[in-house]
């Protein structure tokens, strides 16, 4: 099997492999992982994995300099799909990061955290959230197969997902407000925290969808 990591210059991308390498430890299949800018490797991998870290204006640009959205449109459509982060965000119509427009596989917008948030007893949140959040999953899923309900993942953000549809969103999270953290649909699953930064959570996360054939 043939996993791909996109590298289209955004994101912390040998830390994304090294956890993908691990987590493909926990199973005896012969998985080949490789980072890749190469258009027709994308195509000919049976998973893609979209990272990303930094300012949506900055990835949007580097991912159209580097000519890989044909390929990601058609991972998108093909294969099990996983986005992180800025990966995730940039599956949605429109962040409000730089008011700018995303790929739009998902409909609904990025939007930025208050800067006054407050906990439920009045004290202030720091933006960009940032640290350690359960998260709570509302709908089942294969890749949240040995993962416990409101298990704990690492987050590092100043935006959310605000999708239109709530049917795709898989799991919320808390910070001054509910908010979706997982969104999927078909065989695309996107996380708005770091699955690479989660430890044991997050490797089990990442084998469960180095086995997942796509279907939910």
């Amino acid at each position: 099997m043939n996993v791909a990591i996109v590298d289209y210059g955004m994101g912390n991308l040998h830390s994304v492999l090294k956890s993908v390498q691990t987590a493909g430890q926990f199973d005896a299949a012969n998985i080949h992982i490789q980072l890749t800018n190469d258009a027709e490797k994308i195509r000919q991998a049976d998973k893609v994995i979209f990272p990303g870290q930094g300012a949506i204006p900055d990835c949007m640009a580097a991912l159209h300099s580097s000519g890989l959205g044909q390929a990601l449109e058609e991972a998108l459509t093909q294969k099990p799909f996983l986005g992180i982060c800025v990966g995730a965000q940039l599956l949605f119509e429109h962040s409000e990061e730089g008011h700018m427009a995303c790929l739009g596989w998902f409909e609904g917008q990025v939007r930025q955290f208050d800067a006054n948030l407050q906990t439920a007893q009045g004290g202030r949140l720091k933006v960009p959230h940032m640290g350690w959040n359960r998260v709570h999953q509302t709908q089942p899923h294969p890749l949240f197969s040995r993962i416990d309900q409101d298990e704990w993942f690492y987050f590092v953000h100043s935006y959310y997902f605000a999708p239109e549809n709530q049917a795709i969103v898989l799991a919320n999270s808390d910070y001054g407000h509910e908010f979706a953290c997982i969104v999927g649909q078909d065989n695309v699953f996107a996380t708005q925290f770091h699955v690479e930064k989660s430890y044991q959570a997050g490797l089990q996360l990442l084998a469960n969808f180095l086995r997942w054939d796509g279907t939910v």
